[in-house]
């Protein structure tokens, strides 16, 4: 699920760079051992009842359909700049830290585009019901977020870059 806003992706500068690295290596390394495990199978005579080489041409086409996809997220993003996002309401490209008022408990979590997400490391999308909830709030207010859990009530302790 992407935060398509008018096609836009939106990505951190972190985000975009490691989609740009992901892309150059299946473009220039994953396609060529590929191309090479087909040239290997096509080797082995027959390819009518050859499994290595079936092999060979499934993964090809699933290097070349991530390939596009790829391709097609490096177009469409939106990096959110440092210095289009201001330090004092939580959005996208920043870390906030939070309290659970009830638990006691503060998290932090860092909010980015949803193709970003990694909420076991601390990165939450901005489509997340968290992160939905959390965006457009400053530091000091109380945000009720409802969570498959229940709700939660947070108090946003910092919000930064």
């Amino acid at each position: 699920m992407a935060d398509i806003i008018n096609d836009e992706i939106l990505l951190t500068k972190e985000g975009y760079d490691k989609i740009v690295a992901e892309h150059e290596d299946l473009v220039s390394v994953k396609r060529a051992e590929v191309a090479e495990r087909i040239k290997e199978a096509i080797s082995y005579g027959d390819i009518s009842e050859n499994a290595e080489y079936d092999s060979a041409k499934n993964e090809q086409a699933e290097l070349e359909e991530k390939i596009h996809k790829l391709e097609t997220m490096i177009r469409k993003a939106k990096i959110v700049q440092d210095e289009d996002v201001k330090g004092d309401v939580v959005n996208v490209g920043l870390k906030v830290k939070v309290k659970d008022m009830d638990t006691g408990d503060e998290e932090k979590f860092a909010i980015v585009g949803a193709t970003e997400s990694d909420p076991f490391n601390g990165k939450i999308s901005n489509e997340s019901s968290v992160g939905k909830a959390l965006i457009g709030h400053k530091k000091g207010e109380k945000v009720t977020v409802e969570v498959p859990d229940g709700i939660i009530t947070y108090k946003i302790m910092s919000i930064e870059k």
